[in-house]
């Protein structure tokens, strides 16, 4: 990847901030740039920085990293947010991806899967945790009127995608699931956007959560 990645790491742990930077240093392509302690400083560090991505915590003392995602995509939309977070209720990863993160992973996750979910984010994909997603589903509302009308003008083939988009699958995954070529996937993606009303793949991906596209999935097998 010739891209170079421009990183600021926001986490109250030292240990934690300390043992990802090392990590990342033997990555060539990715650099920390900065970091920061708390929410409240994550948005000020991103204005004098202008870092591609933020590795942010979710749980911090003051400001959240709910609010502090929100401040930063204020400050500089372009930069991305990648969620790193120990929690895995919906109530606190849920409103950090509406709040515009480009995704979350768990603190459990191995180097090589961090480093890949902070190329993917920056290169425009959505990084879910399935098994995080999975268990938020029971907390998650059913469709109900105007919202399951816009689900039901998805053809079959468009939900198979919508179900893999939002399990955290790149297109080219979807289309090796599907069996159907990138384009194809890329032109369904554009379809369902469109069709719910979204912008991006993680709004995509938060609407079929919300509205039990994964849970109705899981019931019928």
């Amino acid at each position: 990847m010739g891209t170079h990645i421009r990183l600021v790491l926001v986490d109250d742990h030292d240990m934690v901030r300390q043992g990802i930077r090392t990590y990342l240093l033997t990555e060539a392509d990715i650099e920390v740039v900065g970091e920061g302690s708390s929410g409240s400083e994550a948005a000020a560090l991103v204005q004098e920085l202008e870092p591609d991505l933020v590795l942010m915590d979710l749980v911090m003392p003051g400001m959240d990293g709910v609010a502090a995602t929100r401040d930063v995509l204020r400050v500089r939309p372009e930069t991305k947010v990648l969620v790193l977070t120990s929690f895995v209720e919906d109530d606190k990863v849920l409103p950090a991806l509406e709040a515009g993160a480009s995704g979350y992973l768990l603190k459990t996750v191995l180097g090589d899967e961090l480093v890949q979910g902070i190329r993917k984010v920056c290169a425009g994909e959505t990084v879910l945790e399935p098994a995080v997603a999975a268990k938020m589903l029971a907390a998650l509302q059913k469709p109900k009127g105007q919202e399951s009308a816009k689900l039901d003008a998805l053809t079959e083939r468009e939900q198979d995608v919508l179900r893999l988009l939002a399990q955290g699958l790149t297109n080219q995954a979807i289309g090796e699931t599907l069996y159907i070529g990138i384009k194809t996937v890329k032109t369904h993606v554009s379809n369902i956007l469109a069709k719910l009303g979204v912008e991006d793949r993680t709004q995509a991906a938060i609407y079929a959560l919300k509205n039990g596209l994964l849970e109705a999935e899981a019931k019928k097998e």
